[in-house]
Parts: structure tokens; C-alpha cells; sequence
């Protein structure tokens, strides 16, 4: 019996993001200190997609987003003076819940998906992506000469 599953009847007639297939299953398999921060990745419309990561406790100027080739990288580093010791502070921590660490989250993005721009409200950073196939790339129609 073959327990094993492929995920990849779900993706076959998505465009953008040609390897989404490996990415959803190696964060199938990602232990949770690698799922930080969570994020959501939707598609828009044909060639339109947005990534919405929760970001909550960051601020616009601790966070840097770089894409280079078909790579997109979203980095968070905490100011050094809001992870002071509370108890240097005269506080006490009851709980602790919200998870205030640096990360670096990396996407890989198919051929020809550009980043539009990012957003940021209500703890949720949105990156707009689109793809843009060049003319050179897209279909044409030959004639048949007689």
C-alpha cells in the first residue's frame, strides 16, 4: 500500500509560481521554529499574486524586503532595546505568547513574477507580485504558407 501523496493534481493549472508544489511540501515538513512568521500566499488572478505575512511587533524600518532573481527575501530584526530583560525593567513576564525574534523568510518565485510592492497595516505585511510574461515568451500564431 502506498501511503505516500503528491499534491500535484491541486496545482496543475496555477501560473506564477511553477515550483509551489516543493515549496508547500517542504513547509509541510518544517518544524515549527521554521514556520515563523506564518504567512499566506494568494492567487489573485491569472498572473497576479500576494504573500501576507503576520508581522506583529515589527514596524516598517525593521523590516527589509530584497528579491534578486527568483528569489524573494523577507527579513525581521528586533530593535535591541525591545527585547530588554523585563525583569531589568521592574516587570514581570506572566505569560509570554507573542513571539518576538528576528527571521528570515525566503520565496522562490517562478520565471518572469516581478514584485509590484509592499504594504503594510494592522500587523500584516503584503507583497504584491505579478507576472509579466515578455513578448518574446508568449505564444504567436504561424502562418501556413501555400
Amino acid at each position: 500500500m502506498n501511503t505516500e501523496f503528491s499534491l500535484a493534481p491541486l496545482f496543475r493549472h496555477s501560473v506564477g509560481f511553477d515550483r509551489f508544489n516543493e515549496l508547500l511540501d517542504s513547509a509541510l515538513r518544517a518544524d515549527q521554529s521554521s514556520t515563523y512568521p506564518p504567512y499566506d500566499i494568494v492567487r489573485e488572478g491569472e498572473d497576479r499574486y500576494r504573500i501576507v505575512m503576520a508581522v506583529a511587533g515589527f514596524s516598517r524600518d525593521m523590516l527589509q524586503i530584497t528579491a534578486r532573481e527568483n528569489q524573494l527575501t523577507v527579513t525581521g530584526r528586533q530593535s535591541t532595546e525591545k527585547n530588554v530583560n523585563p525583569e531589568q525593567s521592574g516587570q514581570t513576564w506572566l505569560h509570554r505568547g507573542i513571539a518576538r525574534r528576528n527571521f528570515e523568510r525566503s520565496f522562490r518565485l517562478a520565471d518572469h513574477v516581478q514584485v509590484e510592492g509592499a504594504e503594510m497595516r494592522d500587523g500584516l505585511l503584503e507583497i504584491s507580485l505579478r507576472r509579466v510574461v515578455p513578448e518574446a515568451s508568449r505564444p504567436r500564431q504561424i502562418e501556413i504558407a501555400h
